[in-house]
Formats: structure tokens, sequence, C-alpha cells
């Protein structure tokens, strides 16, 4: 009877994957952990499966692409940072992974990258997607051809992609509210910050918000949201004109980046303390802004888990066949305060 990789993981007491990596030299395993390893597996007779051998030939040479959009904010930092970090194990197995980088929110520019890794022979893309016309024919044009997509950070709901990767966006919006009504049980004035108008994710979170605290009722009053482009600069030109023509404003509710010229704006009008301000993703900047009081809460999406889980995903779905086992692969809705990120770390490779 054939030896398997699991019954040496047992003997050795570690992972099969662990063995996997030891015995094909993929990967980082503790000198000590190997030899114990490929002592085991020598003593027991085991022999590689010749399927599982051809396999991992046919991986050589496999080519997945990466597009983001919104490349300059500190979150898509963080999920770049994630797909690196995912990419690095499959580099070493034979697999390129190609990210393209895109400034701001362009449609176009994101067709484009696509036909060009197709063209340079990527088996599968991951993208930081819009729910658009153009981008859903693309992904469903793709799907047809057996190039899979699957989207991340930003989806596209309607076209045929195998799964999104990301956060809830309309249940954060719902957690927002609620924290807005827990800072305001006697109530006041509330202005809402937008992102990109084309961004499913900034919109689901603004209608999350607005729907709940319209539900619920109460004393708060909502301004009408204005966008910020995810700009800094204009986030915190908005904020100064708000706070001047609003004496009385109780809270700033931002859906997208911009936090930082927010709370500048606060700062510069000496409204520090008397405005709370709830935002998005624990990124260095934020993690500063929590730190000295500037930020009330931050709703933390996992940024980085989302770029290394959706090009985990995507390989697998190419080596396996097999879809991921929910179309919505949800990431946390994790809350954030000064309290509770002193001692917070990446959960890489988790």
């Amino acid at each position: 009877m054939a030896v398997t990789s699991q019954q040496i993981a047992e003997l050795a007491g570690v992972s099969r994957g662990t063995v996997d990596r030891a015995l094909h030299n993929r990967g980082r395993v503790n000198p000590d952990v190997a030899a114990r390893i490929l002592k085991i597996a020598e003593e027991l007779g085991y022999r590689p499966n010749a399927n599982g051998q051809a396999l991992v030939r046919s991986r050589q040479g496999m080519r997945l692409g990466v597009i983001l959009q919104s490349a300059e904010t500190p979150t898509m930092q963080d999920v770049a940072a994630g797909v690196r970090q995912a990419a690095g194990p499959l580099e070493n197995a034979g697999v390129t992974v190609d990210l393209r980088e895109v400034q701001g929110r362009d449609t176009g520019r994101v067709l484009r990258e696509m036909d060009a890794l197709t063209q340079a022979g990527a088996a599968g893309l991951a993208i930081a997607s819009n729910n658009t016309p153009d981008l859903i024919d693309r992904i469903d044009w793709l799907h047809d051809r057996d190039v899979p997509v699957v989207t991340l950070n930003t989806d596209a709901p309607d076209s045929r992609r195998i799964c999104f990767v990301g956060m809830d966006n309309y249940r954060a919006g719902q957690t927002a509210a609620g924290l807005v009504k827990e800072m305001l049980p006697a109530g006041g004035v509330v202005f809402p910050i937008a992102g990109h108008v084309n961004n499913g994710a900034h919109n689901s979170r603004l209608r999350g918000f607005l729907d709940t605290l319209d539900a619920e009722g109460g004393s708060i009053r909502l301004l009408p949201f204005q966008p910020c482009f995810d700009r800094e600069d204009y986030a915190h030109e908005i904020t100064q004109h708000i706070l001047r023509e609003n004496p009385s404003l109780s809270c700033i509710y931002i859906t997208s980046n911009g936090q930082q010229g927010a709370c500048r704006a606060i700062e510069e009008e000496r409204r520090r303390g008397r405005v709370r301000v709830v935002a998005y993703d624990l990124n260095e900047p934020n993690r500063r802004l929590l730190q000295n009081g500037a930020l009330s809460f931050v709703l933390d999406q996992m940024a980085f888990e989302q770029g290394s889980r959706s090009l985990q995903i995507l390989y697998q779905y190419l080596v396996s066949g097999r879809r991921p086992e929910r179309e919505l692969l949800y990431t946390g809705i994790l809350i954030r305060t000064r309290y509770n990120i002193a001692d917070e770390l990446r959960t890489e490779g988790c």
C-alpha cells in the first residue's frame, strides 16, 4: 500500500502542507523539521504520486494577473501588500504573478490591463472591479473563454466572476450607523462624506448608513452627503466648509479615503473633541489618527487578507477546478478604537 503525505505528517507531528514543502523544497521549513520529515519518508519508502507530480509540472509557467484600482490610497497599498505576500510561495512553485496598479477609478485603464494580461497568457485574473456594463461584459467574455475572474475589495455582482473577496459593505454601513447612534444618544448633526460615485463599496456603505438611520428614526439630523473622490485635499476643503456652515456639527462619517483631510480641517477649526469621526480601514495613517484621538472609530475590512486570499482562491480554482464554497467571501467588519490597536498584527499567511 502506498505511503501518503498525510501519514508522514501524522508521524512527524506537522501539517500535510509542511510535509509537501519539505519534500518538494517549496517555501520555508525549519531545518530540523525538514530533516525529520525526509527521514520518515525515506524509512517508509515514500514515492511521490505520479499524477500529483504531473499536476506540479503543469503549474510551471502559469501566469496570474491582479489589477487594483485606487492604488495610491493607503487601503489599496495594504491590499497590494497582501497580493505580494501570497505571490511569494506561488512564484517559488513556478507561477508568475503580474500585479498592475491603476491610479484612481479608471474603467478604461482596467479594461486595457485586462487585455494586456490575457494577451500575455494570464490563466486567471483578480480584479478590484466596478459593476459597470463594460467591465461586466469583459468578465463574462473571459468566463466564456475559460479565464476565471475573482473580484476583490469592490465587486461586479452582475458579472460571471467566480466569487468576491471583501467586506459586506452595506452591513458595514449599518454597523457605522449603530456606532453613531451610540455616540450621540441625544441626537446631533451628522455629515457623510463618500468617495467615488462609481465605487460600489463606497456607495453600499453610504446606503447602509443612511437606510439604517432613516429606518430607526431618532433625533439625528443628516446633512446631504458629498463625494471627495478619495482625495485628502477635497475632503479637507469640504470639511472646512461644512464646519463653518454648521457650528453644531456632531459627527462626520467617511466611507472612503479622506480621513486625514477631514481630521486636519477639524483641528484647524479648533473643533477637536466636539466633532467625532467614523471612518474605514486600519492602515498606518488611520492607526495614527486613532492613537491621537482624531478618529473615534475605524471599521476595518482586513485589506491585507483581501489581497492574499483572492490570489490563493484564484490559483486553487485553476489547479483543482473547484469553485469556492461561497460566491461572497466576506472579510470581517472589525471595530477598532485607540484601545485595541496597540498590539494588532497582520495575520499574514493565516
